[in-house]
């Protein structure tokens, strides 16, 4: 995985609903290595670490900084990531070279915290505070990393995004 992946490994345990364990599977879906050795057990850490995301990430929201890093600095304190550089997969013989945050016998658990605090910590420093958002649409509360170029994004996704583009429109038009 590279930073970015960590970012977004960040922003899912946030946003997910961490309410069963087929709920925080399905946010880990794309890393199935660990969305199949997580167990029941391993909720309360996630729901945990899922809510010093959302401080953190409110914090950002509100540009305020000081608490941000206090969020980030408690989170990497809890799950510190032990990096090791890996080499599997890769492609006619180029090892595909990668970091991980955990080591090979670490608890899935372990690595999904470590990942996202990694991952909110480098998206600080890449981005810096000011592109961290939450969706304006009615009914959604996601959080975002705003990477585009003229950094206006106000929407989690295109979905929500038509959503309120065609009810603003179709408001317009009963008027």
């Amino acid at each position: 995985m590279d930073n970015a992946d960590y970012v977004d490994v960040a922003l899912r345990i946030a946003n997910a609903d961490l309410s069963s364990l087929d709920a925080v599977r399905a946010a880990v879906h794309d890393e199935p290595w660990w969305a199949d050795r997580l167990a029941e057990p391993d909720l309360p850490v996630l729901r945990a670490v899922a809510d010093g995301l959302r401080r953190t990430l409110d914090a950002l929201v509100t540009n305020d900084g000081e608490a941000a890093l206090a969020e980030i600095n408690a989170l990497l304190s809890a799950h510190p990531p032990r990096p090791r550089l890996s080499s599997h997969g890769g492609h006619h013989g180029i090892p595909n070279w990668h970091l991980h945050v955990a080591g090979p016998d670490a608890p899935a658990v372990d690595e999904v915290a470590a990942a996202a605090a990694w991952g909110l910590a480098q998206g600080v420093v890449q981005h810096g505070t000011t592109r961290w958002g939450r969706c304006e649409a009615d009914g959604c509360d996601t959080y975002y990393l705003d990477t585009s170029t003229n950094q206006a994004k106000r929407f989690c996704s295109p979905r929500c995004a038509n959503r309120m583009h065609v009810a603003a429109f179709r408001a317009r038009r009963r008027t």
